[in-house]
């Protein structure tokens, strides 16, 4: 039997209160007896809204960022300690947007996965290039660059992580990699992450590019694709739970 799909909705800079709670009770409703990992993302001011999920459900909390100090004066920052007490399983890092928009480097990312798995969550690693890379024909030199600084810091626990493949040109465009576009570069990770680790089979490797309802059938049965990581589609229960139900099929 194959692992378990990951399906991981990141909430960005969006919810309210009022819409957090009817979304969370229609995916729980909807998802009831799903066979695969579900986790959400969320900002972290609703990390406390959402401590039911800690008690009584499959549907996982997840984390967008984290500090890369353990703590201190760094006025604003989240640190995964913080992160811990709150239930978190999974934080997202290295998110393309966190490397655009606050110029987070490479080893940033590397210390951020480091400090989130020293207490017991799985980091979400992001890598992915933009369009002027993958003209230039470089988009596998740049996704093996950034996840190489993540191995070189982690290399004792690699497999523990699970790996975000994101082409940047195709996050909040409507474009989406095509199926086979998506698994060259699965591959190509999960080849590095295999000569890193040697148990590659056990890193869940999602696609992070604008999955949605109507692509992820079609995305999600290619063999080194794992799940997804899953951004606007993840804010309407309808569409997340069709995700959902189509991780379950692929892995059946």
């Amino acid at each position: 039997m194959s692992k378990k799909k990951l399906i991981a909705g990141n909430w960005k800079m969006n919810g309210s209160i009022a819409a957090n709670d009817a979304l969370v009770r229609a995916v729980i409703a909807g998802m009831a007896g799903a066979d695969c990992t579900v986790a959400v993302c969320v900002p972290a001011p609703y990390l406390a809204q959402l401590q039911i999920l800690r008690h009584c459900c499959a549907l996982l909390l997840g984390a967008q960022d984290v500090s890369q100090h353990e703590q201190g004066a760094y006025t604003g920052e989240v640190s995964a300690a913080m992160l811990k007490e709150f239930g978190v399983r999974f934080c997202i890092v290295g998110h393309s947007e966190r490397r655009q928009h606050h110029g987070e480097a490479d080893a940033v990312v590397a210390d951020k996965a480091r400090l989130v798995l020293a207490h017991g969550i799985t980091p979400i690693v992001c890598v992915g290039e933009t369009l002027a890379e993958r003209q230039a024909g470089r988009t596998g030199e740049v996704v093996k660059r950034q996840l190489a600084a993540v191995i070189h810091t982690n290399g004792h626990c690699i497999s523990e992580i699970a790996v975000a493949y994101e082409p940047v040109w195709a996050i909040g465009t409507g474009q989406t990699a095509t199926p086979e576009q998506a698994q060259q570069v699965h591959a190509l990770l999960r080849a590095q992450l295999q000569a890193a680790s040697g148990h590659a089979d056990r890193v869940n490797i999602l696609y992070g590019g604008s999955m949605n309802a109507a692509t992820a059938a079609s995305l999600l049965v290619q063999p080194d694709i794992d799940g997804g990581l899953i951004g606007g589609a993840s804010l309407k229960a309808q569409d997340f739970l069709q995700i959902i139900g189509a991780a379950q099929t692929a892995r059946a």
